[in-house]
């Protein structure tokens, strides 16, 4: 049988090879590393997460990300597979040990019987004999095949910078000032509720750390950088602290919902948080605190923080830049290229941001792929699921137009959110006849939301499963 081929290793491609070959379809998965390297990956695994070792909430009745992570398990996805047999203490998010993970996922694609990993650079278009192809390159594309798929196109890709957060051996952290608590007491997955690591400034201390960020000296841009955009997702720590002085302190760095437990009377202004990086417990990244620093200033700066003073650091923040295309233009509502057909995309250079989102249209590529391949109908997710309505913003849900200003507007990356799914009728009493207001009125929203999701996504998932579509 002729194969299906999927160009990236990253959590798209992963995902969709999975999605194509436990329908019983052939697939060739092309990765370029280690043939050819990129500016963030450090490994030749499948899959590497290049920034936080967190897919965020797992809370599938009041968080989308959550709604998603539960799609994802009911479409039978590696990437979950992988994330919760590799988990590790987030509070109420689901973090992962992030070698661990990417093993998992190598060594299962590796082991498939019809899955085949070639690992060589696609430079340029894929050849016109291959007549179906999902391409899940991410945002570090290569410039060959970057340039010739926006040439295709005929479009411009869009670029943003994306920053890394700095890693911390756990050992050189002082525990007589930082101390474990998540957020709220909330407990996650594989988690007890006290699975961050948090160092406390007080107003004084919150100051002179925001002088050191305002003052210090960052990496320099290439002339081709120089206008480009941040993804405000991932802003860096000191690009957050020019917008204000408090920014950062009703950011990454508030203190809401935690107590210090070496002096509880006094209330910090201000909380760093660490979260544990891998299985081991031995290594922490710190919440938040993507930069562009230069090295050398942020060891200084960091060693600023109460109970960082002795901080050895086993990756510093860094700093790399993303592409993505004009997807509501250029793609059509199952991500096929509208100039070329045969290209699917997948992952972050549609336009969604973040692991689990990118893994999300990378099991969506991968299952249109195959509905194609058996000359089935091609229907997408119902706009009321997660992965409806992040598909339903990539491919359409933009507004191409700001009337206001009389211009176009651009099209941003987007993590899937409550604000891309269609409205829903909030109750407007609970079980004994009171009226529901402020925060219980939006929790009651959202588990009629997702719970109109899950039973959505249950009837669209359930004719494509693995079996069925293998008889």
């Amino acid at each position: 049988m002729t194969p299906i081929h999927v160009i990236g290793g990253g959590l798209a491609g992963s995902e969709a090879a999975w999605q194509i070959a436990q329908r019983g379809i052939p697939v060739v998965l092309h990765e370029m590393r280690p043939a050819r390297k990129t500016e963030a990956h450090q490994t030749e695994g499948l899959a590497e997460l290049v920034c936080s070792n967190s897919f965020r909430s797992d809370d599938s009745e009041q968080n989308a990300v959550g709604l998603l992570h539960h799609e994802l398990r009911r479409a039978g996805s590696l990437i979950m597979q992988c994330g919760d047999a590799n988990q590790v203490p987030a509070g109420s998010a689901l973090a992962v040990d992030r070698d661990g993970f990417s093993d998992a996922v190598t060594k299962a694609l590796e082991n498939h019987p019809l899955v085949t990993i070639e690992r060589a650079e696609i430079a340029g278009l894929p050849p016109s004999d291959w007549q179906e192809v999902i391409i899940a390159t991410g945002p570090l594309t290569s410039p060959a095949l970057s340039q010739a798929v926006l040439d295709k196109s005929g479009e411009d890709a869009l670029a943003f910078f994306d920053a890394i957060a700095p890693i911390i051996h756990f050992d050189s952290i002082d525990l007589d000032k930082a101390w474990f608590q998540s957020r709220y007491d909330k407990v996650g997955p594989g988690g007890t509720g006290k699975d961050y690591l948090n160092c406390p400034m007080d107003k004084d201390q919150y100051e002179a750390f925001i002088d050191a960020l305002l003052a210090g000296e960052t990496a320099d841009f290439k002339e081709w950088e120089a206008n480009t955009p941040y993804f405000d997702g991932c802003l860096p720590i000191e690009v957050m602290a020019s917008r204000g002085r408090e920014t950062l302190r009703h950011g990454p760095m508030k203190p809401m919902g935690l107590t210090n437990a070496h002096n509880p009377e006094v209330k910090a202004y201000a909380v760093v948080q660490l979260r544990q990086d891998n299985a081991l417990g031995t290594l922490y990244n710190m919440v938040g605190f993507q930069t562009k620093l230069k090295y050398g200033i942020q060891a200084e700066i960091f060693k600023m923080i109460p109970g960082l003073e002795n901080a050895q650091f086993a990756r510093l923040g860094g700093l790399h830049r993303n592409t993505f295309l004009n997807s509501p233009k250029v793609l059509d509502g199952r991500l096929r290229l509208k100039a070329e057909p045969r290209l699917r995309f997948a992952g972050q250079i549609t336009g969604c941001e973040g692991y689990v989102e990118s893994a999300s249209v990378g099991c969506m590529a991968g299952i249109f792929a195959v509905q194609e391949r058996l000359g089935q109908d091609v229907a997408p997710p119902p706009d009321t699921t997660a992965m409806g309505a992040l598909l339903a913003h990539i491919t359409g849900g933009h507004i191409a137009r700001d009337e206001d200003a009389g211009k176009p507007r651009s099209f941003q990356p987007m993590n899937v959110n409550f604000g891309l799914f269609p409205p829903v009728e909030a109750p407007k009493t609970d079980e004994t006849g009171k009226r529901l207001k402020g925060k219980d009125k939006t929790r009651a929203k959202k588990l009629v939301m997702t719970q109109r999701a899950k039973a959505d996504f249950e009837h669209w998932i359930s004719p494509l499963e693995p079996r069925m579509a293998a008889e």
